[in-house]
C-alpha cells in the first residue's frame, strides 16, 4: 500500500487539483487516478477560508464516497460545518462564515444535496485512520500513542483528534492555547496531522505536520508513505503571516 497524506484544503480547490498533478496522478472523467494505484488521504479541515468549499465538498464526497478512491478524516472545522448542517447551535466565525456564504447561494435543491453528501462523507469516516501496512496513523490535530487504538467515540480522544493537546485556556484572538504534544511523542508509528499552520512540514520525533497553510497564502502539502517523502504546491492566496506558528 501506498499512501498520500494531504494537508488542510480549507477550500483551496484549485491548489489541491495542482497538487494531485504533482504526485503523479492522471484525470480520468475528472477523478485523479495513480498510476501506481496510490491512495488519497485527507487529513481533514477541507473547507472554510478559502475561495471553494462546497466544490472542494463535492469533489472530496465523489472520491471517497462515490469513486472509493481516497480516505478522509474529519477535522475541527469539519466537526462544525458538520454540527450546522445537522442544525446544532454554532457560531458562524473562525472561517464557517465563508462556507456558509456560499452555501446560502446556492439553489435549495443544490443545498440539500451538499449537506446531505457532507454528512455521509463525516459519518462514514473514522475519526482517524490507522494503516499497518505503512506503519502510519492519520489525525487531523494528532493523537496521544496510548490512545492508537482506542474507542473513538471517547470524548476525550475526540477532543485531542480534531483540536490537538487544548489547555482550556484562550489565546488573545480566541484561538484555544494548544501544547505541542510532539514533543512528548516517542512512539514508532508514524503520526501525520495538520490543524496548526506551519512554514514547511514540521518533523518532531516520529510525527509529521503538513498544514503548510495554503489557505493563509504558503503550500498545499502532502506527505507520501511509505517513502517519507513531502510534495508541496505554493497558494494562491495572499499571505497571513501572524498564522503561522512554527517557522
Amino acid at each position: 500500500m501506498k499512501i498520500d497524506v494531504i494537508g488542510d484544503v480549507h477550500g483551496c480547490l484549485d491548489e489541491l487539483k495542482q497538487l494531485f498533478v504533482e504526485l503523479g496522478y492522471e484525470w480520468v472523467n475528472g477523478v485523479p487516478q495513480h498510476p501506481e494505484d496510490r491512495m488519497p488521504v485527507f487529513v481533514g479541515d477541507l473547507t472554510d477560508r478559502g475561495p471553494a468549499s462546497i466544490p472542494t465538498i463535492r469533489f472530496v464526497y465523489k472520491l471517497v464516497i462515490v469513486e472509493n478512491r481516497a480516505k478522509y478524516v474529519p477535522g475541527n472545522h469539519c466537526d462544525k460545518l458538520y454540527r450546522y448542517f445537522k442544525g446544532n447551535p454554532v457560531k458562524e466565525k473562525h472561517g464557517l462564515e465563508t462556507t456558509v456564504a456560499e452555501y446560502t447561494k446556492l439553489p435549495k435543491g443544490e443545498q440539500a444535496q451538499v449537506k446531505r453528501e457532507f454528512i455521509e462523507l463525516v459519518d462514514a469516516s473514522p475519526l482517524y485512520y490507522q494503516f499497518s501496512e505503512v506503519n502510519a496513523v492519520v489525525a487531523h490535530a494528532g493523537i496521544r500513542e496510548e490512545d492508537i487504538g482506542q474507542n473513538q467515540k471517547s470524548k476525550r480522544v475526540k477532543t485531542f483528534v480534531l483540536y490537538g493537546d487544548i489547555t482550556g485556556h484562550t489565546l488573545p484572538d480566541g484561538r484555544p492555547e494548544r501544547r505541542d504534544w510532539a514533543q512528548h511523542y516517542h512512539g514508532d508509528t508514524w503520526i501525520v496531522y495538520g490543524h496548526t499552520p506551519v512554514y514547511k512540514p514540521r518533523f518532531v520525533h516520529k510525527t509529521v505536520n503538513i498544514d503548510t497553510g495554503c489557505v493563509f497564502g504558503n503550500k498545499l502539502t502532502a506527505f507520501r508513505l511509505p517513502e517519507e517523502t513531502t510534495v508541496s504546491v505554493p497558494s494562491t492566496m495572499p499571505l497571513v503571516e501572524e498564522k503561522f506558528r512554527y517557522h
